[in-house]
């Protein structure tokens, strides 16, 4: 799928400061912009002489099927990409037959999220109040969200440029709705790092993946980590899967971008736990590319997020089925009929 005019066209649709938060970067957004590349810089080695007159994309997650391994990333502020705002994504997501990750920082409730989402997991930030946090998970569980997805790698907020240019703070009538907080407004500043610095707390460590599971009983995933060490040590903890992600380059400019931190983590991890992926999957063969390394899953922001703001829950839907159809074709001319025969020797070393 070609997703610059699709960005265009999202970019003419939004207003300036929403557009900047949705797509800008940390600092000189070198990450940002390797996060893409370095998918490209990864070739394969297809096989040939093999049937694939049937090519099947499905997969499960965590032990819930899904019709292709592409799932849609936690994003904040949605109603700032489209009126619909979560609940529209979270329905193209359903039609799709993928799953939907909800952020702690919505613009739309859970519970509402919920009652139009299909396969749904909460993505948590845990707040400076962990009673909050508590309180927020349990309201997931018991609104059918199957594992939580802990962010870790959000201790401060990276410098964004852009947002500190805008000034950027939620439009009016807009709040963080699962705590029904609004963020600060601060001329020349971001309004999120003032809204980080307030309410999450800083102070995670692996023992807060076994809190989470104890409260909530669901399955903790872990996101935010680039290394094999932490990868281990996460999963040591407790956690059910880890996302390799550097938070679409928003984070530390010049971290190791998700493609080439992926194989370190899977040596760390092995089949001990799910492994995910996210950061610059712009196509059906870099999600090729992610399974054949050891990726479970690839996540997928932006796109999603260009999708929601030019079309709406249908938007989204598109452009889900379209990385379906190009995975199917990747999949065909390396000789694999199923994800299952996505395997590391399709990556040239």
């Amino acid at each position: 799928m070609d997703f610059e005019p699709l960005e265009a066209a999202a970019r003419e649709a939004l207003a300036p400061m929403a557009f900047d938060y949705f797509a800008g970067g940390s600092d000189d957004e070198a990450t940002l912009r390797d996060n893409v590349a370095a998918w490209r810089r990864i070739r394969l080695r297809p096989r040939v002489l093999r049937d694939v007159s049937v090519v099947d994309t499905s997969t499960t997650v965590l032990g819930t099927p899904v019709a292709l391994p592409v799932l849609v990333a936690p994003v904040g502020y949605q109603a700032m990409a489209h009126p619909g705002g979560e609940c529209d994504a979270a329905r193209g997501t359903a039609a799709a037959g993928s799953l939907y990750i909800a952020s702690t920082v919505a613009t739309t409730k859970l519970e509402d999220i919920a009652a139009v989402a299909g396969p749904r997991w909460m993505q948590v930030y845990v707040q400076k109040d962990r009673a909050q946090t508590e309180a927020m998970v349990q309201r997931a569980a018991e609104a059918g969200y199957s594992a939580l997805v802990l962010t870790v790698d959000l201790p401060v907020v990276g410098r964004r440029r852009r947002d500190e240019r805008n000034s950027f703070t939620l439009a009016p009538g807009l709040t963080v709705a699962n705590f029904g907080l609004e963020m600060p407004s601060v001329a020349g500043q971001s309004g999120l790092a003032a809204q980080v610095g307030r309410d999450m707390d800083p102070n995670l460590t692996p023992s807060d993946i076994g809190w989470l599971h104890e409260v909530s009983g669901l399955p903790v995933l872990v996101k935010g980590i680039l290394r094999g060490d932490d990868a281990r040590a996460a999963v040591d903890a407790g956690a059910d899967g880890v996302v390799v992600s550097n938070h679409g380059g928003r984070q530390l400019d010049t971290a190791i971008a998700g493609a080439d931190a992926l194989p370190d983590v899977v040596a760390a991890v092995g089949r001990d736990a799910e492994i995910y992926v996210d950061g610059g999957v712009r196509s059906g063969t870099d999600v090729l590319k992610a399974l054949a390394m050891g990726a479970r899953a690839v996540l997928i922001g932006r796109p999603m997020v260009w999708s929601l703001a030019t079309g709406g829950a249908a938007g989204v839907e598109a452009m889900l089925r379209e990385l379906q159809v190009e995975l199917a074709n990747s999949m065909a001319l390396c000789g694999a009929r199923s994800v299952a025969e996505l395997t590391r020797d399709l990556i040239v070393a």
